[in-house]
């Protein structure tokens, strides 16, 4: 840390730790974790340090959640990793994903703050970040979104301002422009317009599925295309296991 400091280099730390930090628990202990990543001491130390999500590879794209973990140490499961002393007040979680990034992209001044002479990148969340509970801070969302000064996004009082119709989803073969979403399992909209159910049986049926051909993807499709006894078959991890994070 010391030496990335007097080199004047930077760390993007990504909230990897909000969702994996049990298993981190489990594997190297509890200790280890109180400072895992040290984001406070290398702030400290005057070490450039931003947040992020390292492109949803280990991380949710959602930064209320990376403000929750920073602020309260706990993960989304409420497990406290870090103790107070390590923790982040909100105005310097806050930075983390706004001033402090324009560092890594060269765009101090430009970017960052709500401020004349600064981009109008800003969102009106749902609450009060600074006076909410610390349990509350995750689930915020944004009623307003504005980038360069244009609204992108708005709900509630500020719908009426949001006239933009949301870009197609990236890329062509989404499941969100193919079906509607991920979940519209039983939705018309496929090939031919077949639901949804009728297209994995059938992908699984071409492939022989019957007998086991050791496909990961086919084994979620036929979970999928199931009458199970679960509450939400749209879930993140799917009703028999892991739904593959595909965007």
């Amino acid at each position: 840390i010391d030496r990335i400091a007097a080199l004047g280099g930077g760390v993007a730390v990504q909230h990897r730790m909000a969702y994996q930090g049990e298993y981190f628990v489990e594997r190297y202990g509890a200790a280890a974790a109180e400072a895992t990543p040290p984001v406070k001491r290398m702030l400290e130390k005057g070490v450039n340090v931003s947040a992020g999500t390292d492109a949803t590879r280990v991380a949710s794209y959602n930064p209320w959640v990376s403000l929750s973990w920073l602020v309260t140490g706990k993960t989304v499961g409420g497990l406290q990793l870090t103790p107070q002393r390590n923790c982040l007040t909100r105005d310097q979680a806050l930075r983390m994903w706004t001033e402090n990034v324009t560092w890594f992209s060269n765009e101090q001044g430009k970017k960052g703050r709500i401020e004349a002479g600064q981009l109008a990148d800003l969102v009106v969340p749902d609450r009060d970040f600074f006076a909410c509970p610390e349990s509350d801070i995750a689930d915020t969302t944004a009623l307003l979104t504005v980038v360069g000064g244009k609204v992108v996004y708005g709900v509630g009082d500020f719908a009426r301002f949001d006239d933009a119709a949301p870009p197609p989803a990236m890329p062509d073969w989404s499941p969100v422009r193919t079906f509607g979403g991920y979940g519209a399992w039983g939705a018309p909209g496929g090939p031919d317009g077949a639901p949804l159910q009728a297209v994995l049986r059938n992908a699984a049926a071409n492939c022989g599925c019957a007998s086991d051909c050791n496909l990961h993807g086919h084994a979620h499709a036929t979970a999928w295309s199931s009458k199970l006894p679960v509450s939400d078959l749209q879930g993140f991890w799917g009703a028999l296991g892991c739904a593959c994070w595909a965007v």
